[in-house]
């Protein structure tokens, strides 16, 4: 099968969606970072400053990346359904005053990079050297700016529920940049200005990655109180989300603050409506205080809250229906320990029952297997529809090909941030 080449949509005047109710209704338009010069530029010397374990292999994680949004394409089977988070950032810094936006934010939270000094030879840049400098942090200029390698992870810098958007409050400086990146977009770009409305901000000195939020139904939101999001990110989140949208019932889950438990889909994600890959050492185990269940009420800028030792039974009580839990990595509490640690249970949902996760996590595609999923590589995924087109029907978890995407630390739902579902 042919190298796939990458899925970006040019500015046109038709806006881009906003619209997500559930984890696992059908995709319809999504974000993604395909991997560039941005990795080349990780070193044994700054890899751990930019969040990194180890240095990726740039072609093959480009292969493999590429790879995953040819089969996002055949899922969705329309135009502009993946989006290229770099190309809509290009095309943003077509205008001026998104140029100027992005040098002005940039200097507010690079305070101690200096950047006031090189305001003007910034804003003297073409869009081009620009964009480059966005992702990479390389310019002529005599500047000392960090690459963004993380941006492939495109879940983390923005959340959409229902038709709103929440822009992230990275927790760490390595990822500050990104955040902006997001603005920028979400700001400037033609394609999304009828949503300029929608777009939640949260106050300075809080935290929250999109990682740590997860969508079950239309009434109700899953958040993780993580290493990344802090608890006055979750509770301005909570307050933003009863005041701007449907939302009515929000979930905080507590986790250990840890790198192995960054954020909450790394622990726990649907794989369709009623069924959910967890990491049972820790989704599994009733503590006090795990989780707290808060409950908009009739009163403005009021709402109650319960607290709960069991994740599953809450989430049943809220949702009003039966879960079925899938253990990543089986069984076996090793192959669960292995398998989280490489994402194991960081499945993208693209259907309900149709989800894409790593292949080496063979322990936990057996599992599936055991729970009526029909599994199949990626490849052959493409393969078999390559002269038709896709209907969703029986259960389905594709294998990606992940060995050098996996050494980032992030699964397919970590690269993915959708925008619109149904």
């Amino acid at each position: 099968m042919p190298t796939p080449t990458p899925t970006t949509a040019p500015v046109r005047s038709r806006p881009y969606d906003l619209r997500i109710q559930s984890e696992t209704d059908p995709l319809r338009q999504v974000i993604v970072h395909t991997p560039g010069e941005e990795i080349s530029l990780v070193s044994p010397e700054n890899r751990l400053e930019l969040l990194f374990d180890d240095i990726l292999y740039l072609d093959n994680a480009r292969k493999e990346h590429l790879l995953m949004c040819q089969v996002f394409a055949k899922i969705v089977g329309r135009d502009h359904a993946v989006l290229e988070i770099g190309t809509l950032l290009r095309e943003a810094f077509e205008q001026e005053e998104a140029r100027h936006d992005f040098i002005d934010q940039l200097c507010r939270i690079s305070t101690q990079a200096n950047l006031q000094a090189f305001v003007g030879d910034l804003e003297r840049l073409s869009p081009d050297e620009l964009h480059r400098f966005a992702l990479t942090g390389q310019t002529d200029l005599p500047l000392n700016a960090q690459p963004l390698p993380n941006l492939m992870f495109t879940r983390d810098v923005a959340a959409v529920v229902g038709e709103h958007v929440l822009i992230s409050h990275p927790a760490t400086a390595a990822r500050a940049r990104e955040s902006l990146i997001a603005r920028v977009v979400l700001h400037h770009h033609p394609g999304f200005a009828p949503h300029r409305e929608r777009i939640i901000h949260l106050p300075r000195g809080v935290t929250f990655e999109g990682g740590d939020l997860l969508v079950p139904d239309a009434r109700t939101v899953l958040i993780g109180n993580s290493e990344r999001t802090s608890l006055g990110g979750v509770m301005n989140i909570i307050s933003a989300l009863f005041a701007h949208t449907a939302i009515e019932n929000v979930l905080v889950v507590d986790l250990p603050k840890e790198r192995s438990y960054m954020h909450l889909d790394t622990v726990f994600t649907f794989s369709s409506p009623d069924e959910c890959v967890v990491f049972p050492p820790l989704i599994e185990t009733s503590a006090p205080g795990r989780v707290i269940h808060y409950r908009q009420t009739d009163e403005p800028d009021r709402f109650s809250c319960r607290i709960g030792t069991d994740l599953k039974a809450m989430l049943e009580d809220v949702l009003g229906r039966p879960l079925q839990f899938i253990p990543c990595g089986g069984d076996d509490p090793l192959s669960q320990r292995r398998e989280q640690w490489t994402d194991g249970a960081n499945f993208f949902a693209l259907a309900p029952g149709v989800v894409i996760g790593y292949e080496r996590n063979s322990s936990t595609f057996e599992e599936m297997r055991r729970h009526g999923y029909r599994i199949v590589s990626a490849r052959g995924f493409l393969s078999y529809y390559e002269e038709s087109e896709f209907a969703p029907g029986e259960k389905m978890a594709i294998k990606l090909e992940g060995t050098e995407l996996s050494r980032g630390r992030g699964g397919p739902r970590c690269m993915t941030l959708p925008l619109a579902r149904g």
